[in-house]
């Protein structure tokens, strides 16, 4: 609320503003159902259902990975395409072929930055499930991103089945990554 006190007769004194704040009283009733935000825990995971035509969590994450402006079904169609091309080659089931490829994928261990002292350590540490997870998808998509000269479908096919042979570009990036945790594990005392 704003008073404004101006003198009635014509003087020229200043103007006196006086301000009183509002105290706002939020009442809010709290259900069972109601959610609400709260900054002292941890967002909720939401559940990703299975993927229709394999009945797997594990694709329908790789197809979210994949996916590009929301072009979901560019992403699905894409990611089939690579696992019947690895049917055909390898003559295995191409579901079983793909969750090898990421399971060879997954990093066990990283390097985290850790400041002791005003020093800046890069600290191995152990890679959580979701974490290695995620890295081996954002792996393999980078790897087949980075090869040219080819349609989608066949550079995530060709990926997939060098990551399921344990060589390839995504394999030479968790070696790497592994390579850094082993040169510094001197500094796995700060882990704390």
């Amino acid at each position: 609320m704003l008073h404004l006190l101006v003198p009635a007769s014509g003087a020229t004194a200043p103007i006196n503003l006086q301000f009183s704040f509002f105290n706002f009283h939020f009442a809010m009733e709290r259900s069972d159902t109601e959610v609400f935000m709260s900054r002292r825990k941890r967002a909720e995971i939401r559940n990703i259902l299975p993927d229709y035509r394999y009945n797997s969590v594990l694709v329908h994450k790789f197809i979210n990975c994949l996916m590009m402006d929301g072009k979901k079904s560019v992403a699905q169609r894409i990611l089939y395409q690579a696992i019947e091309g690895m049917e055909a080659n390898l003559g295995k089931p191409g579901i079983e072929v793909f969750n090898r490829a990421v399971d060879n994928v997954k990093p066990a261990i990283e390097v985290r930055p850790k400041r002791v002292g005003g020093a800046t350590y890069q600290v191995p540490t152990e890679v959580r499930k979701k974490r290695q997870t995620s890295l081996a998808l954002r792996w393999i998509i980078d790897a087949a991103v980075a090869t040219k000269g080819k349609p989608m479908s066949e550079k995530l096919k060709d990926q997939l089945i060098s990551a399921y042979k344990k060589e390839g570009n995504a394999i030479k990036r968790k070696e790497e990554v592994h390579r850094m945790a082993e040169a510094n594990r001197v500094f796995a005392q700060f882990k704390w």
